[in-house]
């Protein structure tokens, strides 16, 4: 069985190239994930595709089989050994989770299907109950579908109004925008920590401070940060963060919602059946304590195991050297896409992570991607599930590239070429 990384890949050894002060042999990690070493259309894989989903360590899917193989059971409700095991591998995910976001009480912590699942949970567990016609919602342009439509139904539902932060030209919130926005009627703030289009890593700790001067909740959408830097919710001040396990090397459906204590504890459940309940009876039914009451029925339990996997395998890493690695690529590859003649970069925040997207001039996205993956090149195009942000900028679609900490400049090159291919075939 592969250890969760290799001494290389901790920043120790000879690496393939250095970075600053920091050590980072990515060939290493590469060995990692059985999944790059494959030829799409008879060349190798370049995934940079990891805004949508990233790819799994050896270490999770051990994590995942061992699991199905060893210690398959239902979790909490069984007093033989295999429950108990299991119980006690679900319940070590979410003390793994707490300590990788660095949550204050590990009851903080709820499992859900992923970020979008986790947004709902608080639009209708935590805003339902509280708002009324009348109230404010302030999100930005830049959000992903999953934080505007929960927004939107819990609007439709109590008569509140949602108000947006428009985008500044080079990609960022316009926060003068945003400040003068906020007011007595404002009740919640809900905005991405990274865009997953722009890349820009929105400044999280002045937006919370600003919300809370006027009474307002905030929530963060965490989706696409948490594989690429430290996220400490504690230091962050925020309300609500919300995650996705298959972002961060862990599996598809699984995240996790983490939100302040006294919060969870005065929200009603989410949803009802087992596992959520104290006692049951016809004349009514009452609660088990949080964060078990909004974990209705059998959870993903092999999903928590393996997203608990995934941190572990992160936190074997040199994280420095693995920002220090991506944000080496980004600017590698945003030097090298500038030059390719009628592309124009979506998205130029001076402070951005791990995302370059793009048009070209007269070839649609989805031509793109198409002969880009001809080459072996995975990248995503579309909407990217921002449509409001695409129609402000006056376009279809684009395309993206996403980096994750197993990618290279040698696959930014191919990208290049694939791209260079494009243009050669339309130009024709």
């Amino acid at each position: 069985m592969n250890q969760p990384a290799t001494e290389h890949a901790r920043g120790i050894g000879d690496p393939a190239r250095g970075i600053g002060d920091n050590l980072f042999d990515v060939h290493a990690v590469r060995a990692d994930f059985p999944i790059l070493h494959q030829q799409v259309h008879g060349r190798p894989l370049v995934y940079l595709d990891n805004s949508a989903t990233s790819q799994k360590p050896r270490a999770v899917i051990d994590a995942l089989v061992h699991y199905y193989e060893h210690d398959n059971s239902n979790v909490h409700r069984g007093v033989h050994t295999l429950s108990e095991r299991a119980t006690e591998a679900y319940e070590g995910a979410r003390q793994r989770t707490a300590r990788f976001i660095n949550a204050g009480d590990t009851r903080e912590i709820v499992f859900t299907r992923g970020t979008t699942e986790a947004i709902n949970l608080v639009a209708q567990a935590w805003g339902r109950p509280r708002l009324q016609a009348g109230d404010e919602i302030i999100i930005s342009t830049m959000e992903h579908h999953s934080n505007i439509v929960p927004w939107q139904i819990l609007c439709s539902q109590t008569g509140a109004e949602l108000k947006v932060v428009p985008l500044t030209d080079i990609g960022e919130l316009d926060m003068g925008a945003y400040e003068a926005l906020l007011g007595a009627r404002t009740r919640l703030v809900a905005v991405t920590h990274l865009s997953n289009v722009l890349g820009t890593i929105n400044p999280v700790q002045r937006i919370v401070q600003s919300a809370h001067a006027v009474g307002a909740a905030v929530l963060i959408d965490g989706a696409q940060a948490v594989q690429h830097f430290p996220v400490d919710v504690q230091a962050l001040g925020c309300d609500f963060y919300a995650f996705s396990g298959h972002k961060i090397y862990g599996p598809t459906g699984i995240g996790a919602l983490w939100a302040r204590r006294e919060l969870l504890d005065d929200m009603p459940p989410y949803q009802g059946g087992g596992e959520m309940i104290r006692t049951v009876r016809f004349e009514g039914s009452t609660w088990n304590d949080v964060p078990h009451k909004f974990e209705a029925g059998t959870p993903n339990i092999a999903g928590a195991i393996g997203m608990g996997a995934a941190m572990d395998y992160l936190g074997a890493l040199d994280m420095s050297a693995v920002a220090a690695h991506e944000s080496d690529v980004l600017e590698y590859a945003t030097a090298q896409l500038s030059q390719l003649p009628g592309l124009r970069m979506i998205g130029t925040a001076p402070g951005k992570a791990s995302i370059v997207s793009f048009v070209i001039d007269d070839i649609h996205a989805h031509d793109v991607g198409t002969i880009v993956d001809s080459q072996g090149v995975a990248i995503r195009v579309g909407h990217h599930c921002t449509m409001p942000m695409h129609e402000q900028l006056g376009l279809a679609a684009s395309a993206r590239a996403s980096f994750a900490l197993y990618n290279t400049r040698e696959e930014v090159d191919a990208l290049v070429q694939a791209l260079w291919k494009t243009r050669e075939m339309f130009s024709r």
